[in-house]
């Protein structure tokens, strides 16, 4: 692998493009969101989101102008002419958590990963600036957070307080309805459920211990990208959905639905992956 295109080299721009997003949501004005529904009336975009990922667009650009970039509100830019060698793919989440934003809920952050051709991901960063957290990890290189500017490796939990699961409903009222009867299985073993409201946020508060497992359905790649990432270096069993690549199509909206994320240990991730322990299927 070219120095170029190395996880520390990688996480480099991701750490500057992931704060150049969270720049933009650090203005946050409510008489400025412009928030407008897009699947339903749960899920929402606002002039942030897209101010955010141009922001982040911008700085990967400058760096890596022959790199592509998949956003979740700009799509997949392709670039001409790109060069020979490793071929790196950049997932954006501008914000992660945008119905929080609106709300004035503190738990979302501009969300950055990017991939090799192989689609292993090599650095992500999970930047929340209302938290005054950054999050970031580099394959091989560990999961770390600064947090209020005090900064700390990621190990992953290890509290002995009462074991506490995170989840996350979908948009979509028929996979809700199904993670709802879901849930009775899920919390085997746990004493408490948080949904935060933002899936790389939780995947990040995993691997900092301040949340125990994680598990959601139907989530998209931007998602998940950076924050299993972070979990991951931080020592967690991350069980990530085999979706298609956008290059290749990308999942189809059932194939998503369907799909399953999971942080946690190897119990939490029998009782998704053995249709039988949940009485359904993933």
């Amino acid at each position: 692998m070219s120095p170029m295109s190395s996880p520390s080299a990688l996480l480099h721009v991701a750490r500057h493009a992931a704060a150049a997003g969270a720049e933009v949501l650090s203005r946050r004005d409510p008489t400025a969101l412009e928030a407008t529904s897009k699947s339903s009336d749960s899920d929402w975009v606002t002039a942030y989101d897209v101010a955010a990922e141009r922001a982040v667009r911008s700085v990967i650009g400058d760096s890596r102008p022959h790199d592509i970039i998949t956003g979740e509100e700009l799509g997949t830019t392709v670039p001409a002419g790109q060069r020979d060698g490793v071929r790196i793919r950049w997932s954006i989440d501008p914000l992660d958590g945008t119905t929080n934003f609106i709300r004035n809920i503190v738990y979302y952050g501009t969300s950055v990963a990017a991939a090799d051709q192989d689609g292993t991901w090599l650095a992500g960063v999970v930047h929340a600036p209302a938290l005054r957290r950054i999050y970031w990890a580099s394959r091989g290189g560990g999961a770390w957070l600064s947090d209020q500017g005090r900064v700390r490796r990621l190990t992953g939990p290890g509290s002995d307080r009462g074991r506490i699961l995170a989840t996350g409903f979908s948009y979509d009222a028929a996979t809700r309805a199904g993670q709802v009867d879901d849930l009775d299985g899920l919390l085997h073993g746990f004493g408490d459920l948080r949904t935060l409201g933002s899936a790389a946020l939780d995947l990040c508060m995993v691997a900092d211990g301040s949340l125990d497992a994680f598990v959601e359905r139907g989530l998209h790649e931007h998602d998940i990208a950076a924050g299993a990432l972070i979990a991951e270096e931080a020592g967690v069993v991350v069980l990530r959905p085999p979706l298609r690549s956008v290059l290749d199509g990308g999942p189809t909206e059932a194939e998503r639905l369907a799909a399953v994320t999971v942080a946690g240990g190897p119990d939490l991730i029998r009782s998704v992956t053995d249709p039988t322990s949940l009485g359904r299927h993933p």
